[in-house]
Formats: C-alpha cells, structure tokens, sequence
C-alpha cells in the first residue's frame, strides 16, 4: 500500500489547506527571508491559538551564554510550584529548522505538559542561524541547563530529574545539550531526553522520492537549514562537523539519558531518528520510539484533537511524568 495523508488528518487541516493531497512547494534553497515568514505564517497561529491553563504561569529572566551574551529563558511553571517540594524540570529547545522562532511563540503547547504534570518547562530563545552558527544554539540551551542546575533550590527544581526537551531543529539541539551535558560531566547527569521529530544528521540531503510529496518541512529546507548552521559547503561533508551540532554524527551514543523519540512517518527526518534510536537501544541506553503513519513533520500543531495527535501527547505526557 502507499505512502498518503491520514484521512483524519487530511480533514483536520481542510481549513487551513483545502484539497490537501500533498504539501506545497517550499521557497528557493536558501531562502531564510521567506522561510521565516511562511513559517510564522502558518505555525503562529496553530502554536497560539490553544487552551488557557490558569494554573500555568509564565515568566521570563535572562541567563550569560559561554559568549557573555544575554538569552532569554522562559520559565513556565504551576502557581503552587515554590510553595510545595522541588519538581522534576525540562530546559527546552524550540523548532523551526536553526534558522526561525522564538520561545515565546512556541510556548503555548508546552503549558499542557505543565498543567497535567507540574513539571517546570524553561524555555531558551536561543540565538538562530545563519546570523549565529554553531556552537551558539546548542550553547545558549547547555548555558539554559547550567543555570538550572546551579539555581536548582532558588528554582525550586530537584537538580537529580532534569530532562531536556525539543521539537524539530529544537530536537536535535536537546540531543546536542544532552552529548556536551555527557561529555562535561554534568552533576547530577540528565534524567532523560525527549525528542520530538528531531533533526539531526546533516547529511540528510538527498530527496526521498516516497516522502517527498508530503513532507511539510522538504529536501531544499534541510539543505537552508544545515547550511545556515554550518556554513556554505559545510553540511554533509567529510567528518569535520560536530556531533555536538548533528548528533547522528557522535562516535557513541554510551552513557546518555533515558529516551523518548518520536516521528511522523511522513517526515523526512523518520530514517534518521530510527536510526538514532536503534542506537541508543543497541548501546544500552533504555529508548522509547513511536512512528506515527500518516502524519508528516509538526503533525501535533497541524492536526491537534486528532486521534494520532492525542495518542502522541499521552505517550509524551508519560515520558514527562517518568523523570
């Protein structure tokens, strides 16, 4: 049977995009200017337009990143969180292919796991390529998970059940803070990483001609996205980049946290996070994976009270609840 659209999902998105049967062309490679703006376009108004919890509250602070320039952490918690015993916590990392977001925008889906959990979710609006490569993304979200982890008590937050948390590009700068937050020896060590369709190899460059169709986020996307981080001629070549910026480039996966991945099985980035997550299981690492069919990148803004999305959002629901 072929690859198609879920037909729920096909009707969930009928308002924003009549007749669906497969994903429009993307700008030019390369193009940041209109990615941005189709991005913000299409996303802001399904990422904003969500439930109101009123027992979330959302704060902001500023944290020093390893440049000595000030990012922006938004802290969203319960209103009871500073009255009872410090709380397991996530430092999350945001979507939108290293090259467009911002925390405050993506913040919205994040009050839910707040709200059924009493985790605190901080937030980084870290830096965004190609105005700052790497390491500065993956840095502002390991500078977020320090501060935490130093702040713990005034935070309210038990340092032994820290997690880190990404959607998208987000995805795969949680998995890059999780290899520097290995690597460093970060005491206590993570919890747990959860990633949510994440990118992370760059040398996905080639189109595959069965997803292609129905990727929301395509081949001349990744390319602008990885080439924004990298720099021209960068992404997919040799041995040079870091794992720390595509972490299916690490030599080994040993001795990172617990993992949640999960994936559309019409997104482009299915192969890779398979593939991470088969490494993880094979070195040890207890893994968890889902492959949702019928259902592309961003699926959870794209289709929300949907029956994959409300499956996706309790199984993550759990992973948060397991820190």
């Amino acid at each position: 049977m072929p690859l198609a659209y879920d037909s729920e999902f096909v009707q969930a998105l009928e308002s924003l995009l009549p007749g669906l049967t497969r994903w429009p062309d993307s700008p030019p490679i390369h193009d940041i200017v209109t990615r941005r703006a189709n991005i913000t376009a299409t996303f802001r108004p399904l990422r904003t337009n969500r439930e109101t919890f009123p027992d979330v509250v959302v704060d902001t602070f500023s944290i020093k990143s390893y440049d000595g320039a000030d990012v922006e952490v938004l802290h969203l918690r319960k209103k009871e969180t500073n009255n009872g015993l410090p709380t397991s916590a996530i430092v999350h990392s945001h979507g939108g292919g290293m090259i467009t977001g911002t925390a405050r925008d993506c913040s919205k889906p994040l009050e839910i796991y707040v709200h059924r959990t009493g985790v605190q979710i901080f937030s980084v609006d870290y830096r965004l390529a190609p105005e700052h490569q790497h390491p500065t993304l993956v840095e502002d979200c390991y500078a977020a998970l320090e501060h935490v982890t130093k702040n713990a008590a005034s935070l309210n937050v038990n340092p032994a059940r820290l997690a880190v948390l990404g959607e998208s590009a987000g995805g795969g700068i949680a998995a890059g803070v999780a290899l520097l937050a290995r690597d460093r020896g970060l005491t206590p060590p993570l919890t747990k990483q959860i990633l949510i369709y994440p990118m992370l190899d760059d040398r996905n460059l080639e189109p595959n001609e069965h997803l292609e169709p129905f990727a929301v986020w395509k081949n001349v996307d990744n390319i602008t996205g990885w080439t924004a981080l990298l720099g021209q001629g960068n992404a997919g070549k040799g041995r040079d980049v870091s794992p720390y910026a595509a972490p299916a480039r690490v030599l080994s996966v040993a001795g990172l946290p617990s993992t949640y991945i999960d994936v559309g099985e019409l997104d482009i980035f299915r192969h890779e996070d398979m593939e991470y997550a088969l490494r993880l299981s094979q070195a040890g690492v207890s893994t968890e994976f889902h492959l949702y069919p019928g259902v592309p990148h961003g699926f959870d803004l794209l289709a929300t009270g949907t029956s994959v999305v409300t499956r996706a959002l309790e199984n993550r629901l759990r992973a948060i609840e397991s820190i």
